[in-house]
């Protein structure tokens, strides 16, 4: 059998351990993007592999495969996969920065209960490979439109980060042709667009961003690297206000709002780094070190005339006439 049929065969015990009723060949079909007749030889591999695989019908007619909880701690005692867990980790920090303390709570109860069912060596292995994808994202996904990114590439990055392996990419940069690159990746920086932190193989040294839509190709190389030990995600991803970095306008940032409307900008963390100041008419003045002016004035815009910029003088100058008085609501 090979790797990818056994994995296959693998998610298809789970599903008929997990799901109270079993898996149908209709829940194989849709998993999978299999036809019936794929569908009905996975089954027959399913009570192959488990003989204590029971079936039954369904008041729709339809026969379904459930594993008992026996089967099921069997495949526990494999261990939880490190791609599993850091999703589950990703989930629990989403939750976190969102308030949900609720799904928090749940969340990480499920993840305890999940490596308490699993030997010890087994646990510590995959905790500590989830960590290390964990660590290269900068941010969690923001909610709100954002640019698609294909599955595959970003499993191929996932395995280049944790690795850490050389990736291999063929990228569209702009205007520019696309060409083959090779880089060592060191971080992912996640919103409305995608971007890749990496160092290019012999170039200067020095970080770039790869936006993840002009990836037309990706390939992990059996090469490693070592990890630029001064190298911080959060204080990089902390140097540009959204994903978008340029040294060139990286400088001090003033916005202030007025008494109305300071309320509610005082409930935002509009960057890590700001330091906030009450001002004695009542308005609130927000100052921290970005780039990025393009992303902060689509963000302002928002705001219509309840915010006025003080600094940079070229951040003033894009938004100044775009300031309105008649939205309904303040973000």
């Amino acid at each position: 059998m090979s790797f990818s049929k056994a994995a296959d065969l693998l998610r298809i015990a789970e599903m008929a351990s997990a799901r109270y009723a079993g898996v149908s060949l209709s829940d194989i079909e849709a998993e999978f993007g299999v036809d019936r007749r794929t569908a009905q030889r996975m089954t027959r591999a399913l009570e192959e592999m488990f003989p204590g695989c029971a079936t039954h019908t369904g008041e729709d007619r339809r026969k379904f495969w459930k594993l008992n909880g026996s089967d099921a701690r069997l495949m526990l005692a494999q261990g939880v996969r490190d791609s599993e867990l850091s999703a589950l980790e990703l989930a629990i920090r989403r939750a976190e920065r969102e308030g949900a303390l609720n799904e928090v709570r749940a969340l990480a109860a499920l993840r305890d209960r999940l490596l308490a069912a699993m030997p010890g060596p087994l646990a510590r292995r995959a905790e500590a490979d989830a960590e290390a994808v964990l660590e290269a994202y900068g941010f969690a996904s923001r909610p709100g439109p954002r640019v698609r990114t294909a599955p595959e590439l970003l499993g191929t990055i996932a395995q280049a980060l944790k690795g850490p392996h050389v990736l291999s990419i063929t990228y569209a940069g702009g205007r520019d042709p696309s060409r083959k690159r090779r880089l060592e990746p060191h971080g992912l920086l996640l919103g409305t667009r995608r971007y890749l932190v990496a160092r290019e193989v012999g170039g200067s040294g020095a970080m770039q961003h790869f936006r993840l839509d002009r990836i037309v190709a990706a390939q992990l190389e059996a090469s490693s690297f070592r990890r630029d030990p001064d190298f911080d995600l959060a204080t990089h991803a902390a140097r540009a206000f959204g994903s978008y970095h340029t040294q060139a306008e990286y400088g001090e940032v003033v916005w202030r709002f007025t008494p109305a409307a300071a309320p509610v900008a005082r409930e935002f963390v509009f960057h890590p780094g700001q330091t906030t100041t009450d001002e004695a008419d009542g308005s609130l003045t927000v100052r921290f070190a970005a780039a990025g002016h393009l992303e902060m004035a689509w963000h302002l815009y928002q705001w219509g005339d309840a915010v006025e910029v003080l600094a940079p003088e070229a951040l003033r100058a894009l938004t100044e006439r775009h300031r309105r008085g008649d939205f309904p609501a303040l973000p």
